[in-house]
């Protein structure tokens, strides 16, 4: 098997500093900011992306309890154990995260974002720009076993189930 090193790019400063009572998608941040601040030798790297409205956040989970194949996610109507990989739980084997976010601004290091449902101190792996043209899905969608409204998302916080230090 080969060996995969990735290293964080960035460090996401938010104002989540619990993994409990958290909005557990973006979708239920709306009005929340949170800086996030590179490392001075991937600075040149932010060149031109502040000509984006919003950025795809990819991140690793660093304190949440072992992957677990089975998990009831919070969306879930019916309380239901489901596949982890018809999920968005933190409890992914490899426990990255992929969030889209508004992009508020780019000064030096430092990148302004709004809609993060991302705790304080979570390390971040990459971000790319949201390109309408490539990532707007334009055919009919399916979301499978979730059945929460999109009111329900926007409220839905998070509990302690995915609470606890990675083993």
């Amino acid at each position: 098997m080969n060996k995969i090193t990735i290293e964080p790019i960035a460090t996401i400063c938010s104002p989540f500093c619990d993994l409990v009572n958290m909005p557990v998608q973006p979708h239920g941040a709306k009005e929340v900011y949170a800086t996030i601040e590179f490392k001075k030798a991937y600075q040149e790297g932010l060149k031109d992306l502040d000509g984006f409205s919003h950025v795809y956040l990819i991140y690793h989970f660093h304190k949440v309890k072992e992957a677990q194949l089975r998990v009831v996610p919070f969306n879930d109507r019916t309380n239901t154990a489901r596949g982890v990989f018809s999920t968005r739980t933190p409890m992914h084997p490899n426990s990255l995260g992929l969030s889209v976010v508004e992009l508020v601004k780019v000064e030096d290091n430092i990148v302004t974002i709004k809609g993060v449902d991302i705790l304080d101190g979570t390390p971040l792996i990459d971000i790319k720009p949201y390109i309408e043209n490539f990532d707007k899905i334009t055919t009919k969608t399916k979301s499978g076993w979730m059945k929460s409204s999109h009111d329900e998302v926007s409220k839905k916080r998070s509990d302690d189930r995915f609470v606890g230090e990675k083993k």
